[in-house]
């Protein structure tokens, strides 16, 4: 009972690019009279995530409910902003009735889990539940797949691997501290493929973790809010690679933003993305581009080759044009030269 009286605070977790601003888009616009506000944790410099709900104009969850916080993992800045954008969206007249954070696609979500230990946090919040966000597609096509017999072949066949995949490490560790797996991205696999990856997932998973699939992270929101985990209490059944480590490290990953020139085409820019994703090994790119003599917004979001473009909304009259974006991959990822490339 005393959980009841909190706040739930539902945890969004995912790699990059597994579909979790889409997911969350979709839970906002049909939360129905429920109060919701949003804390984001972007990786980069560039708020494309907090850009694309902030233009939602949903009236469940105003743009004043939505928090950007992009000065490192919230776990690691629970005093300086995690814990004061909290106190500033309960204090308020209309206090949201459910937060929800969506982390960064890099994050390893059982340290934020931990950070609800903070005093001010424990005593007027509770996570209801860590959902985790899977890129169906891409783990079916062996990117973050789970297969530890795969992984061990892949390793003895190349002896500079001497090493587990810190990306596999992050891939793992989602999905082992989850309430809920949405098997995301359905509609680009068959259903062997939908099988295959599901049966891996629970093998993976050494509790019972109930996986759902779902297409552009469609789910009713009642399946998503109101799973009453109080994970926060339940960290001794959350195993990660990490436990053992007084911290977790940030220095695995370059992330960096271009500003750039208009583009002359939407579909030569896009393509010129996918070739670098593929030369560079670049695991995310995402942002905004100006496309001369169009009024619209013009939107990119791609991993690794697999790149997705749209017009998401007009130009705002006074608003600075171009074009910026998000790349991030690995450490040591040639910026200079991806730079020249687009240029």
């Amino acid at each position: 009972m005393t959980s009841l009286r909190k706040t739930p605070v539902t945890i969004v977790t995912g790699f990059l690019g597994a579909g979790k601003t889409t997911l969350i888009r979709h839970l906002l616009e049909n939360a129905g009279n429920r109060r919701l506000a949003l804390i984001i944790n972007e990786f980069g410099d560039l708020g494309i995530d907090a850009e694309i709900l902030k233009g939602c104009g949903i009236e469940s969850c105003p743009e004043d409910n939505i928090v950007e916080l992009a000065n490192g993992c919230l776990c690691c800045t629970v005093a300086d902003d995690f814990a004061p954008a909290i106190e500033a969206l309960l204090a308020r007249p209309d206090a949201p009735e459910h937060i929800v954070i969506e982390t960064s696609g890099l994050a390893l979500p059982k340290p934020l889990v931990k950070a609800f230990d903070w005093p001010e946090l424990r005593a007027r919040l509770t996570v209801d539940g860590v959902v985790a966000v899977i890129d169906g597609a891409a783990v079916a096509e062996g990117r973050f797949a789970d297969d530890p017999d795969k992984l061990a072949a892949q390793r003895a066949a190349d002896p500079s691997l001497d090493h587990d995949n810190p990306l596999e490490e992050v891939y793992e560790d989602q999905l082992l501290c989850a309430d809920l797996i949405l098997l995301n991205k359905t509609d680009l696999m068959d259903p062997a493929a939908q099988e295959t990856v599901a049966a891996d997932i629970a093998a993976t998973v050494p509790r019972a973790v109930k996986i759902l699939l779902t297409s552009g992270g469609k789910i009713d929101p009642a399946v998503l809010l109101g799973l009453h985990a109080a994970a926060e209490d339940d960290l001794a059944a959350r195993p990660s690679h990490h436990d053992a480590e007084d911290g977790h490290d940030h220095d695995d990953w370059d992330s960096f933003v271009l500003d750039l020139p208009a583009i002359d085409a939407p579909g030569p820019f896009v393509a010129k993305l996918a070739a670098l994703a593929d030369q560079f090994d670049i695991i995310r790119l995402k942002g905004f581009a100006e496309v001369t003599g169009k009024p619209m917004r013009l939107l990119v979001q791609g991993v690794g080759t697999r790149l997705q473009q749209g017009f998401d909304r007009p130009w705002k009259a006074g608003e600075a044009r171009g074009t910026r974006l998000v790349v991030i991959g690995q450490k040591g990822l040639d910026r200079a030269a991806i730079e020249a490339a687009l240029r």
